[in-house]
């Protein structure tokens, strides 16, 4: 059985719900080459260089990806479905408009993805780190960031809706223009915003990081400290 989201829970915005991930017996990938409209299922990629291969708008349901390279992998508008990907790893991941449903990513290893315009709904992001996460006009909704390093990620123009940071680091995000609702922020340490303070009404920070984040605050609204 599918390790669970365990989220923050308590008071404070609704919780993330979990994806509900229960892989049937998988048959191994035969190899060759990804297919532009493919329509993988059941199927095992284990330990798969796919850097460089066009899957766009393939379908990828009840699969597990583990320890794959993805590097400059075409997936604009591919569809994971009931799947896990564990350790996945790669520069310039192309995921635009792709969509993420009841999926498990874990330990991850991903630098320049490009996930603009791209729908997650019921997905786990725990452990790993990833830099320069294009997130820009995507949905999030039910999505969990757990024990895992997010730098520099961009949110901007996103919606965001039962997003939960659990254990993990935020460093540099950028939430220009996004629209936030019960998005919880309390367990992101360190929690570093350069754009969009003005758009966290629909999120919850603890006291502290208020104060961390005041100097940025302040120069946003155009307060002088002295």
């Amino acid at each position: 059985m599918a390790r669970r989201a365990t989220g923050t829970r308590g008071a404070g915005p609704k919780g993330a719900r979990s994806p509900e991930v229960r892989l049937p017996p998988l048959r191994p990938w035969p190899g060759g080459e990804l297919e532009p409209d493919g329509d993988y299922d059941g199927l095992e990629f284990a330990a798969v260089d796919l850097s460089g291969h066009d899957g766009a708008g393939a379908r990828f349901m009840d699969c597990s990806l583990a320890d794959c390279a993805l590097g400059e992998t075409a997936l604009g508008r591919a569809r994971f479905l009931d799947s896990v990907l564990t350790g996945p790893r790669g520069v310039g991941t192309h995921l635009a408009e792709s969509t993420f449903r009841d999926v498990e990513v874990y330990d991850a290893r991903l630098g320049g993805t490009q996930m603009h315009g791209a729908v997650l709904e019921r997905v786990l992001i725990r452990g790993g780190k990833i830099d320069y996460l294009n997130l820009r006009e995507a949905r999030l909704k039910d999505v969990v960031f757990e024990s895992c390093v997010l730098v520099e990620p961009d949110f901007a123009g996103a919606r965001l809706e039962r997003v939960e940071f659990v254990d993990c680091a935020v460093k540099g995000a950028d939430f220009g223009g996004a629209s936030l609702k019960d998005v919880d922020l309390r367990g992101a340490a360190p929690l570093e915003i350069v754009r969009g303070l003005d758009r966290l009404s629909g999120a919850v920070i603890s006291t502290g990081q208020l104060l961390d984040l005041a100097p940025v605050l302040a120069a946003e609204l155009g307060i002088r400290v002295e």
